[in-house]
C-alpha cells in the first residue's frame, strides 16, 4: 500500500497548571501530529515531542527533517500489510527500515520526528485492516496502572499535589527534584503520603557527581525506591561511578536516546533501570528494542512519557506498557487532566489508582478529532506524492505555496532550521510536494 498524502499539525495547547523541572518550565504542549493518508483513503495519526535537551530537536527541525527526509522515503515506499507475528519486531520492521537513519546536526537522534511517522504509518495500515495494535503487541495484563508525577515548585504545592494523588489512590509517585531543598521536599512528601506509597525521584540531570551522591545518601532514609538521571548525560563510567555509591538504584533516561547508548549504558553496568520514552526513543520499534537489550541485561523497565503528550502518545504507551512482561512504573495519560482539551474524541486518562484499560479499537485505538487539531495548531503543512505534485529533489522542496489563509506564494521550504523557524512563527497552512 502507498502513501499518497500526509499533514503535520505543529501544535500550541494550553496546559491546565504550568508544568517544571530542572531543564524546564512548560505551560503548553508543543507536539508534532502527522496524519498520512493511504491510497485507499485511510488515515491515521503519529505525535512526536521535540525536546532540544533530550534529543537535541526542536519544532522546527522536526518539521524540516519530516519534510526533507522522511516524508520522501514515505512516499517512495510500497508498503505491506502488517501481520501478526509471534515477534512484533519482525511485524514491524518494514516500517523501521522504510525510514532514513541520520545523525550530527548537533541532534543526537531525529527521534521525535521518527516516532511521529511511525506511529502515523502503523496507524493507517492497521485501520486499513480494521486490525488493533493489541493484535501485534499481544497483551500481559488487563489493564495498566500509571504513576503520578509531581512537578517541581514550592514544597507545598507539592504536597498538595501529593496528598491528591494519594486522595485519587495512586500507589506510584515520581518527584521531580532540583538543587533546592530536594531533601525537604521529599521528606515532606513522604510525610503527608505515608509509608506504603512508592516514591522516586527525577533530577533531570540538575547535580554534579559529588552533590548527587551526597543528595541520593540523604534521600534513602526516606523510602525512595528509585533515582532518575540524578547527573547530566555524559559518559556512562559517569553514571557506572554514581551507582556504585547509591544507596537508591539509578534510572537512566536523558543518558539513554538511542540503541547505542543503551547497549553503552549496559557495558558500563551505569544504571540499575531503563526509563523508556516512545518519542525519546525512536517510536515502538526501537523502544522495544532497548526493552529487551534492558531486560537480557538484568535490568529493570519503566515506560516514561513527555510532558505534554497527547491522546496519540498516550495511546501508543499504553499498547506498549500492557505487552511488556516486565516494567516497573508507566507513566504518561494525563490527557485532559494536564491539557486544556485532548485531541481525542475517547478519553485516554486513568483512573482511580491509576488504572487504566486496554485499547481495543482499530489502530492506536482512539478516535483523533480533527477539529481540535486545526484549532490548537499554530501552523499546518500539506505533503503530497509525487504523483500529485512537483519533483523533490534532496535538501529543497519547491513549489511551495499556502492553500488557507492568503493563498499566495512563500518561495522555497526552509533548508535550515533558522528559515523553518521564520516560517512557522506564522500560523498557516503550506503545501510541499515529495
Amino acid at each position: 500500500m502507498r502513501i499518497d498524502g500526509a499533514t503535520i499539525f505543529c501544535l500550541r495547547i494550553p496546559f491546565v497548571e504550568a508544568f517544571r523541572h530542572s531543564t524546564s518550565v512548560r505551560s503548553f504542549s508543543d507536539s508534532i501530529v502527522v496524519r498520512v493518508r493511504a491510497e485507499d483513503g485511510t488515515v491515521g495519526y503519529g505525535e512526536g515531542v521535540a525536546r532540544s535537551y533530550v534529543t537535541g530537536e526542536t519544532v522546527e527541525s522536526m518539521v524540516s527533517h519530516i519534510v526533507n527526509r522522511l516524508w520522501p522515503a514515505v512516499a517512495d515506499a510500497d508498503y505491506s500489510e502488517i501481520s501478526r507475528s509471534e515477534d512484533p519486531l519482525t511485524a514491524l520492521s518494514s516500517i523501521d527500515e522504510s525510514l532514513p537513519e541520520d545523525k550530527g546536526d548537533g541532534v543526537i537522534a531525529w527521534h521525535g520526528a521518527r516516532t511521529a511517522i511511525e506511529l502515523a504509518l502503523i496507524d493507517c495500515l492497521l485501520r486499513s485492516k480494521s486490525l488493533s495494535l493489541g493484535k501485534i503487541l499481544p497483551a500481559k495484563r488487563r489493564s495498566v496502572t500509571y504513576s503520578g508525577v509531581i512537578t517541581a515548585g514550592s514544597i507545598e504545592a507539592a504536597v498538595r499535589h501529593a496528598r491528591y494523588f494519594k486522595l485519587f489512590g495512586l500507589k506510584y509517585l515520581k518527584i521531580k527534584i532540583e538543587t533546592t531543598d530536594p531533601v525537604e521536599r521529599v521528606a515532606a512528601i513522604r510525610r503527608a503520603v505515608g509509608s506504603r506509597i512508592s516514591l522516586r525521584v527525577d533530577a533531570n540531570g540538575a547535580y554534579g557527581a559529588v552533590t548527587a551522591a551526597k543528595i541520593l545518601s540523604a534521600l534513602h532514609e526516606f523510602g525512595v525506591d528509585a533515582a532518575e538521571q540524578p547527573i547530566k548525560r555524559g559518559l556512562p563510567a559517569e553514571l557506572a561511578q554514581l551507582r556504585t555509591s547509591s544507596p537508591i538504584p539509578i534510572v537512566a533516561d536523558e543518558s539513554l536516546v538511542t540503541l547505542e547508548d543503551a547497549r553503552a549504558l549496559v557495558d558500563a553496568r551505569a544504571c540499575d533501570c531503563f526509563n523508556l520514552r516512545l518519542s525519546k526513543c525512536g517510536g515502538i520499534f526501537r523502544t522495544l528494542q532497548m526493552a529487551r537489550l534492558g531486560r537480557s541485561a538484568g535490568l529493570r523497565v519503566q515506560l516514561g512519557s513527555h510532558v505534554g503528550e497527547t491522546a496519540i502518545l498516550s495511546a501508543a504507551g499504553r499498547h506498549v506498557a500492557a505487552h511488556l512482561e516486565h516494567v516497573d512504573f508507566v507513566e504518561g495519560s494525563y490527557g485532559s487532566l494536564l491539557l486544556a482539551e485532548d485531541i481525542s474524541r475517547d478519553s485516554v486518562v486513568f483512573g482511580h489508582a491509576g488504572v487504566a484499560p486496554l485499547l481495543c479499537g482499530p489502530g492506536l485505538g482512539i478516535k483523533v478529532c480533527e477539529e481540535v487539531l486545526r484549532n490548537y495548531a499554530r501552523n499546518i503543512v500539506s505533503l503530497s506524492s509525487p504523483a500529485r505534485l512537483a519533483h523533490f529533489r534532496k535538501g529543497e522542496v519547491r513549489n511551495v505555496s499556502t492553500n488557507q489563509e492568503s493563498h499566495q506564494p512563500v518561495g522555497e521550504t526552509p533548508a535550515s532550521d533558522a528559515r523553518a523557524g521564520r516560517n512557522l512563527a506564522r500560523k498557516r497552512s503550506t503545501t510541499f510536494p515529495a
